[in-house]
């Protein structure tokens, strides 16, 4: 089955981290100049934010002046915090800087055999490396290669090689398992390792599929399935089968209204091989059912598809916040220099010790790329002297507009104009980035918030969205706000 969805609906679904003695550890206020327009006057220091916010657990913060380095202002600075999705700026100035923006993941198919009338006298090889963004159109585009080779028959064996980067069952083995940020990874990814599960009730039954979809085909998958169940709850439960995924819905959940949800893939390298055999068959290129093997790739290059330059897959990594793009360009990087890598975990390792050598940081943990682990932890102090010092990330960030809290119609500071990257987990919100001022003045700035004790405590029926964790993050997105408006205002010039 093949359908077109629209392109909006593809990409937001597909895509749904100095000195350390120039800190202080406690606030430093610095008089405002004086305000302009309908700015009020009264707007409370940063110390008060924070203890206005109500917001439980820990803050910290440091801003600081981007050229000379100068830190303006700081709150524990040198406290190590959970960064969240924020650890993905770290990502990309380790991806620049050991792969080059110019760099291109490929994948490509080899011919192990002689092509005679058409026929491929032996196995035909799938060869992953390492794509995070790889697509069924991107192997609908492989497929026609390979026919346009002369390719309509092969002898041998399908063939699929995934083994160019560390494979992981998932990033996190704290989340949920049918969330869809957290799904498996390693050298052959596709869809960002997620299939397409589509409910339409239609009277007393409800059809449904499981799909490869991309923008332009959607193969039904033969590796993920799907059951329908009787049962009061869980609305998802995941068995692990012999080559394929199989899930259980609760019937009652689905409701009576259409509807979809992306569920992780686990079984990535079969994935991918399994919708090359589809679309090919568009192509009237008939595969056999794909043979994942760890024996290195041999043969003639057939074909080959590649990804767009590193830069422009960042700087899309940054504003979705596609966790497996963090992952695979973070080993990538973690392997340019040839030493065995054994998993994520030693490449985020890895990744720190770049950091500590590269910036003289020196509070930091990295147990992976994209900050979806807990467990990773980096200082406000440590996060500003990352950004300052590294080149080429400033312009993969997202803009930001900083509102004026003292205005009563929402709307921002006229002149001042920031770029930023997010992170959110359960109870932690971060926020880090560079602000312009109305002077033109280039501030960095970190902001971490996090209430370690209550996330520990969420029971893991609840971790997707547990009871509170909304409203606290709503909190925490509001004091990130009123900083960098009061931010904005104090250090408008040197």
């Amino acid at each position: 089955m093949t359908s077109t969805p629209s392109r909006r609906a593809i990409l937001l679904g597909l895509m749904a981290s100095a000195g350390h003695a120039a800190f202080a550890e406690a606030p430093v206020s610095v008089p405002r100049p004086p305000a302009r327009g309908t700015v009020k006057l009264s707007a409370p220091k940063r110390h008060d934010l924070v203890a206005k916010s109500g917001l439980e657990g820990a803050v910290t913060f440091a801003i600081a002046d981007a050229e000379t380095g100068e830190i303006l202002e700081a709150k524990q600075p040198g406290r190590p915090m959970p960064p969240a999705s924020t650890m993905k700026a770290v990502t990309s100035l380790y991806a620049l800087d050991r792969l080059g923006s110019d760099f291109r993941f490929e994948t490509k198919v080899l011919a192990d055999g002689a092509i005679v009338d058409g026929v491929l006298k032996g196995d035909l090889w799938l060869v992953g490396g390492g794509d995070p963004t790889l697509t069924s159109d991107g192997l609908a585009d492989l497929s026609k290669a390979v026919a346009e080779a002369g390719i309509s028959r092969i002898t041998g064996a399908f063939r699929v090689w995934a083994d160019a980067l560390p494979r992981a069952d998932r990033i996190d083995a704290d989340q949920p398992e049918y969330v869809a940020y957290n799904p498996s990874f390693g050298g052959l990814n596709l869809n960002f390792n997620r299939v397409h599960f589509e409910w339409i009730p239609d009277g007393k039954e409800i059809g449904i599929t499981m799909q490869a979809r991309a923008l332009r085909f959607s193969p039904e998958t033969n590796v993920a399935r799907m059951q329908m169940v009787d049962r009061p709850g869980p609305v998802y439960e995941y068995r692990r089968g012999q080559n394929v995924d199989k899930w259980s819905v609760a019937r009652g959940s689905l409701g009576k209204k259409p509807g979809a949800r992306w569920l992780p893939v686990r079984f990535p390298g079969l994935y991918a091989g399994d919708a090359f055999r589809s679309v090919a068959r568009l192509q009237g290129l008939n595969l056999p059912f794909p043979q994942i093997t760890g024996n290195p790739p041999v043969g003639a290059l057939v074909a080959t598809v590649k990804s767009n330059v590193l830069e422009d897959v960042l700087r899309s990594m940054m504003r979705y916040s596609t966790n497996i793009t963090a992952e695979a360009v973070g080993m990538a990087s973690s392997l340019v220099n040839g030493v065995p890598l054994g998993n994520l975990v030693a490449s985020g390792s890895r990744m720190a010790g770049w950091a500590e050598t590269q910036f003289g940081t020196r509070r930091m943990t990295f147990r992976d790329h994209s900050g979806l682990g807990y467990d990773s932890e980096i200082s406000a102090s440590d996060m500003i002297a990352i950004l300052r010092q590294g080149e080429g990330v400033e312009g993969l960030m997202k803009s930001k507009a900083i509102s004026d809290p003292g205005r009563t119609d929402g709307k921002p500071i006229a002149g001042v104009s920031a770029v930023a990257k997010t992170g959110t987990l359960n109870f932690v919100s971060s926020l880090v980035g560079y602000m312009y001022t109305q002077s033109g003045r280039r501030l960095v700035f970190a902001i971490f918030t996090a209430d370690k004790p209550r996330r520990d405590a969420i029971p893991p029926e609840q971790r997707e969205r547990p009871p509170g964790s909304r409203s606290w993050a709503n909190r925490s997105r509001r004091l990130q706000r009123n900083l960098l408006a009061e931010w904005a205002r104090a250090y408008e010039t040197v």
